[in-house]
Formats: structure tokens, sequence, C-alpha cells
């Protein structure tokens, strides 16, 4: 196992560990306060516990090498875990609903020492950043889809906890405990919108939507790279296998190269995709140029030329997807 799949794992295990630590603290400082927000803030620390480990087991499948039954890899395993993520975070907020409906029915709400509850909740608070932005970070550089929804729903529990607390500081000194309730309302929507968001990012990879962002980007590093025999580049798609991707395009050559000039045109872009982005499988189509593109090539020493140069085309993402 490489260094970044062994970070990864380390990041992913201390996730785990964490999210069970942070919850039994939650879960003490709503015995001894009886708040119904700390109460929800404690509840969509279960759904943490449980997609962490589902994120540590996608982990472990996704960096099984590729096989007969699998021959693009196992990474697509992260969509369905950042799904199973959403859909869990989404029933959390359900019942925080019906425990709010609840209390407020039987006019079941006494608080005390909101104090503690203030302290434990910023204490977990500061804890959760922290890891949910090295889990972004990681995340993003190293493109792993559980460690960027492992991050994004720390980060989200987090704001989450800290508008908790202000609602505790403002419910300390105006003693008005309606606020406690109409705070885990607000959070509890916020946390409902979370899950839908995880769970539509989980489909669209699922379903291979295209990632704009990322094509935009390639075109961009490609056309600043271009070698004057790649004429032009068109049909350029991506699909995410987890934290691989698999690159689909045609390159344009020159009609007269032979198969071996052909071969090392690819082998050229193919490295040079690569050290745009990390762990890339790249599937060239090879077409011969036309006396149209003449007009477009900037080979001004080609001999087979038959038209005179006009303008040269930058590879845009309107470009190159079609």
């Amino acid at each position: 196992m490489d260094k970044k799949k062994k970070l990864n794992f380390f990041l992913q295990k201390l996730i785990c560990i964490v999210s069970i630590i942070l919850f039994f603290i939650k879960l003490f400082t709503w015995y001894i306060t009886s708040s119904i927000s700390i109460f929800s803030d404690a509840m969509e620390s279960i759904s943490n516990i449980i997609s962490s480990v589902i994120g540590l087991y996608s982990l472990y499948i996704s960096s099984l090498p590729k096989d007969k039954n699998h021959p693009y890899g196992h990474g697509k395993i992260e969509f369905i875990s950042t799904a199973i993520e959403g859909v869990l975070i989404s029933i959390v907020s359900f019942l925080i609903f019906i425990k709010i409906f609840i209390r407020i029915k039987y006019h079941n709400i006494f608080l005390s020492r909101l104090d503690y509850g203030i302290f434990f909740m910023f204490f977990t608070a500061i804890i959760n950043y922290f890891l949910g932005f090295f889990a972004c970070k990681i995340g993003n550089k190293n493109r792993v889809l559980t460690l960027i929804a492992s991050g994004k729903h720390l980060k989200i529990d987090t704001y989450s906890t800290f508008g908790i607390i202000i609602g505790l500081l403002l419910l300390n000194i105006t003693k008005c405990i309606w606020i406690d309730p109409i705070i885990s309302i607000i959070f509890s929507f916020i946390i409902l919108y979370t899950g839908f968001q995880l769970l539509r990012n989980a489909i669209a990879g699922i379903m291979d939507e295209s990632d704009k962002n990322l094509l935009q980007d390639l075109s961009f590093y490609i056309n600043e790279q271009r070698n004057i025999h790649w004429i032009d580049l068109h049909h350029l798609k991506i699909i995410k296998y987890g934290s691989s991707l698999h690159i689909d395009c045609h390159l344009t050559v020159p009609w007269f190269f032979n198969i071996k000039e052909a071969n090392k045109e690819v082998y050229n872009l193919t490295k040079l995709t690569n050290k745009f982005v990390h762990k890339v499988e790249l599937s060239v189509h090879v077409d011969a140029c036309t006396e149209n593109h003449c007009k477009l090539c900037c080979n001004f020493t080609c001999k087979m030329r038959k038209n005179l140069f006009q303008k040269k085309v930058f590879w845009t993402l309107e470009k190159t997807s079609f």
C-alpha cells in the first residue's frame, strides 16, 4: 500500500475513533443538561460513527486491485458509502423532528447545568472542525470522495454545534426555554439538507455525471502544454472510479504518421495527463487530420499543408467535449 493510501486509511480510522469518543461526550452532556438541541447534535454523531465505519470499509474495497470481474477497479464503492451516509443523516434529522415534537407536545422542556453543556459542546466543535478540515484537504488532494464526504460531514457538524452553543448562551442569559427547541428545528433542517446533498453527489457519481470543472481544468492544462502534432482534441470524457479516473478522448494527429509515431503522441499525452491528476487511466482514439485541419494546425513546417493557417483554436470545455 502506498503512502497516500496509508494516510487515507489512517485519517479515516482517526475519524471513526474520534466520532465514537465525541458521541459519548455529547450523550453525557445531554444527560446532565436535558437540552434537546444537544440531543440533536448527539444523534447526528451516531450517523458520524456509522458513516465513518462504512467509509473505512469502502476505502479498503476501493484500494483492491482490478480483477476479471471489476476491470475498472472497485472505486465505485465510495459513491455507495456516500449515498448510505446521506440517507443516515436524513433519517437522523427526522428522528430529531420527532423528539422535538414529543417534548413540545408534553411541555417536557427542563434544562440544567448549561455552563457545563456550553463547555463540552465547544470542546467537541473544535475537535470536529480540525479533523474535518484535514479530511477535506487530504480528500481533495488525493481525490478520495469518502474522505471529502466525511470531512464535510464533520465541518457541518461543527457549524451546527457552534449554532447550538450560541443558542445555549442566549438561553443562559434570557432564560427563555423555547430557544432550545427552535435551535434544534433550525439545525435539523441543516442536517437534512446535508444528507440530501451527499445523496445527490453519490447518485451523480454512480450515474457518471460529467464533472465540468475537472474537464475545464484538464482542457486548459493540455492546451497550455499541447504539442504541435496534436492538431485537435475532442470527445473528452472523464469517469470517476473512487480516487481513480478513466479518461476517454479523440486526438487528431497528422495523417501521414505511422503507427509508431501516433503511439508516441498518445504516450506523450498520457504522460502529461498523469502530471495533472494522480492515478488516471487514459484511453485515446487517434484520428487522422484532413485538409480542413490545416487552417487550425500550428505546425508551420509541415510539408503536407493544403490550406493556409487561419487561427489557433484554444481547447476549452466546449471545444473538447464534442
